[in-house]
């Protein structure tokens, strides 16, 4: 079993503060606005922006770019009628306070990822695989981990993505559409969640370059826990202890008996 300093690694993770996540908050809704607006509406918008700037106590000073840019980001606000700081503030904390909570992500509070949620520190990544572990992916995202979220099929990465998105998660996620097995994103995990469902769609190649690529790139005492998976076996014949075998040379937790309803971790050297 895990020894107690490893379950309770300190949190050295700067936190952003409140005024910081509402700045980039505003941010992400102008640009989002940008985003749906043609060239024509954009200039039209500027020269809106012009025209309130001469008339107003402004006039006297010289427009420059960035000054009108600002303005733009100003008249997108009112338009948008985004929410002033406090009422944020009152909404965001009650929406972090839920999500830190594992049963908003349908997950257990037995699970592992309750306590390693809160270890490890501030260059930190997860590493999240496959569509069933998209959930554990926005707990530990609301935990202020940076994740890193892939899969080999694109409605499930866009789906992870619009999750992310609605509850105000993105700036912690990235999710990338990955062939696994032929190619491996340039990170170096300190936390991967495996879903076995993912690893038992590949072939026994695939997944073991997989694997062996993952274990590679762990850093050192890094973790992968592999999720609680609703079939023991499948068609291709992968079971836990196909997967467990994977980690021979890895401290495994717990190091018998285990079972679908429970998976394990494994913990590199």
């Amino acid at each position: 079993m895990l020894t107690e300093p490893q379950r309770r690694r300190s949190r050295l993770r700067p936190q952003l503060s409140l005024r910081q996540e509402y700045g980039e908050f505003i941010l992400e809704r102008i640009e989002e606005f940008k985003d749906q607006l043609t060239r024509e509406e954009l200039l039209a918008l500027a020269d809106e922006a012009v025209r309130e700037l001469e008339v107003g106590p402004e006039g006297q000073l010289v427009l420059t770019e960035v000054l009108v840019l600002e303005h733009v980001d100003r008249l997108i606000t009112r338009r948008l009628n985004l929410p002033t700081f406090r009422r944020w503030r009152d909404r965001h904390v009650r929406l972090r306070r839920a999500q830190r909570e594992p049963t908003h992500w349908g997950l257990d509070r037995t699970s592992p990822l309750v306590w390693l949620a809160e270890g490890f520190d501030e260059d930190a990544v997860a590493l999240v695989v496959g569509a069933h572990a998209t959930p554990a992916a926005l707990y530990l995202a609301a935990h202020d981990w940076q994740v890193v979220f892939i899969d080999g099929a694109l409605t499930s990465v866009e789906s992870a993505e619009s999750q992310a998105a609605g509850e105000a998660l993105a700036r912690r996620f990235q999710a990338l559409v990955v062939s696994l097995g032929d190619w491996f994103p340039d990170v170096s995990p300190t936390l991967a969640v495996l879903d076995p469902a993912t690893l038992n769609a590949l072939g026994r190649a695939a997944r073991h370059r997989f694997l062996d690529t993952l274990k590679a790139r762990t850093k050192p005492n890094g973790v992968h826990v592999l999720l609680p998976s609703g079939h023991t076996t499948s068609e291709h014949g992968l079971s836990f202890d196909v997967l467990r075998a994977c980690y021979g040379d890895w401290k495994i937790d717990p190091p018998r008996d285990t079972t679908k309803a429970h998976g394990f971790l494994a913990i590199r050297p």
